[in-house]
Order: structure tokens, then C-alpha cells, then sequence
């Protein structure tokens, strides 16, 4: 999946249009949850060296929340690496150079959207 395929794929499926935030980084985009804004995708492109990768290339990569207890076996995983730039105990890198399938892709995303979703809140219970 490359990043188009990516940006259509999110948007067609979770009704989330990519969001470019930062004049510095005009090719780092974000999804977010439509009613609570929070982010669950972030796509950008990166310097393989800066991932600890051989080379000095860019790579679109793929910002997406992990389940913790999920983390270290999915960067075992060859294209999936701790997040670039986010807490790396629940975000991982996607590498978007067809090393990753694009069923596992969108298996990735579709947890990160779920981990993201609004939590009910507490005490809040429906009377019988």
C-alpha cells in the first residue's frame, strides 16, 4: 500500500480526510476520529537512516497506536519498527514500501482506530 492507496483507503473506511498541520513538514498528514478528534494515523516521510534503517532515502511511514502487550511481537515483524516521533511503548511504524501486506496495514489501522476511540465514561451507567 502506498500513501495514496493509504489516504483513500482511511478515508473511505473511516470517513477521515488526511489533515496537514505543520508548515515544516508539508507532506506529514494526520487522521483523526471525526467526534473526538483524537489522532489514530499519522503519515509522514522520513530519512531511512533516521529510522535506524540502512540508506538515506525517504520512506512514507505510517504512525498507527499498538496494543502494548502486541508491541514487541509486531516489530519483530519485518517493515513494522517502534514509532518514529511518538511514545514507542504504544505507537509503532508502518513502512509503506510494500514490505508490510496491505491486510495487515489495514488490520494496524483498524486497531489504532479502535484504541482511539472515545473510552465511556466513568460512572456513567444506564439505569434499569
Amino acid at each position: 500500500m502506498d500513501r495514496k492507496q493509504l489516504i483513500a483507503h482511511i478515508s473511505e473506511t473511516y470517513n477521515a480526510d488526511i489533515e496537514y498541520l505543520w508548515e515544516n513538514a508539508p507532506d506529514c498528514g494526520i487522521f483523526r476520529h471525526a467526534d473526538s478528534r483524537k489522532w489514530f494515523a499519522l503519515v509522514m516521510g522520513v530519512r531511512r537512516d533516521r529510522l535506524g534503517l540502512k540508506g538515506s532515502d525517504t520512506v512514507d511511514v505510517l504512525n498507527l497506536k499498538c496494543d502494548p502487550l502486541m508491541h514487541g511481537s509486531l516489530c519483530t515483524e519485518e517493515g513494522i519498527i517502534p514509532a518514529y516521533h511518538m511514545n514507542k511503548q504504544q505507537w509503532i511504524s508502518v513502512l509503506l514500501d510494500g514490505s508490510v501486506t496491505d491486510d495487515m496495514i489495514k488490520g494496524l489501522i483498524n486497531m489504532s482506530f479502535d484504541l482511539t476511540d472515545k473510552k465511556p465514561k466513568k460512572g456513567k451507567h444506564k439505569k434499569i
